[in-house]
């Protein structure tokens, strides 16, 4: 072997394990799954909370009468939820994006490849739709808020509601990319979600539901049939996602730079799929979880 042959067999035996070059993209299917698993428990936990908060016959309404006061909690807890994922096991290996709309603003960084992002999409979907599945055991009770389905407040109708998602989902976005760029609280991320939807849910219930998530909002519409302004909560989060992103290239919100496509765990990526290129976890710096 000579010298140019022997370089190059050391280049490719030290380059990171998720980095090499591969023959075809190959799916990573763990973490596919994962994401699908982690959206089902957010769907069917998290509107576990939206039918015992809001259903007529529940005892939370007769406890908490104040429908302001259990829009409060409920999205507390519907956030809680999501933090919880971010931190298990489930959101060790996929990042726990759980919703489309964060995949779409790690890829529009640059922080995920697209054809990763495709199969979280649909992974999202595919676990949305099979969540909503179990609430059909809530009967009648599920059946009075349609399963937790979101539709346009009927006191303002579509537009106003798909700007509330606009805004709701913009809002997400920041928060999410302001903890996420700064090391000395990017842990603390996953402790964002239940204040910050207890605030969304109390403000914009009214408008829309506040979804900021498409996968959401389809697996109750999928089981309740109730597809009432159903474009809003695709069209709205978009919007709310590309201006947050968009943001990112003037002022201040420049200063936002994400390294890693995750929500915790951020230096377990044995696929090499959320670190930048050439920065794989073997090069990753130690740091505590």
């Amino acid at each position: 072997m000579d010298d140019t042959q022997e370089a190059s067999g050391q280049a490719r035996s030290t380059a990171p394990i998720g980095h090499r070059r591969r023959p075809g993209w190959r799916p990573p299917w763990p973490l596919l799954f994962s994401e699908l698993v982690g959206t089902a428990l957010l769907v069917m936990v998290g509107l576990s909370v939206v039918v015992l908060d809001f259903a007529g016959a529940s005892p939370v309404a007769r406890l908490l009468p104040s429908p302001g006061a259990r829009r409060l909690l409920t999205g507390f807890l519907f956030g809680a939820v999501g933090a919880l994922i971010a931190v298990s096991p489930v959101g060790r290996i996929s990042g726990a994006h759980i919703n489309p709309v964060v995949t779409l603003a790690f890829w529009l960084r640059g922080k995920l490849k697209g054809s990763h992002a495709v199969g979280y999409v649909v992974a999202q979907l595919a676990g949305a739709v099979l969540g909503a599945i179990p609430l059909l055991l809530w009967g009648r009770m599920g059946r009075d808020v349609q399963f937790g389905a979101t539709v346009p407040g009927p006191a303002y109708g579509p537009t106003v509601a798909m700007a509330g998602e606009t805004a709701a989902t913009a809002a997400l976005v920041v928060s999410l990319f302001f903890f996420l760029s700064r090391r000395r609280i990017r842990h603390f991320t996953p402790l964002l979600f239940p204040f910050l939807y207890a605030v969304m849910v109390y403000l914009e219930a009214p408008l829309s539901g506040t979804s900021t998530n498409p996968a959401r909002s389809l697996g109750p519409a999928v089981i309740s049939g109730d597809w009432q302004g159903w474009w809003v909560y695709w069209i709205g989060p978009a919007l709310g996602t590309l201006l947050a992103v968009g943001a990112h290239g003037m002022g201040w919100l420049g200063c936002f730079e994400v390294e890693v496509a995750k929500l915790f765990h951020f230096h377990h990526d044995p696929y090499g799929v959320f670190l930048p290129r050439g920065n794989g976890a073997a090069e990753a710096k130690p740091e505590a979880e």
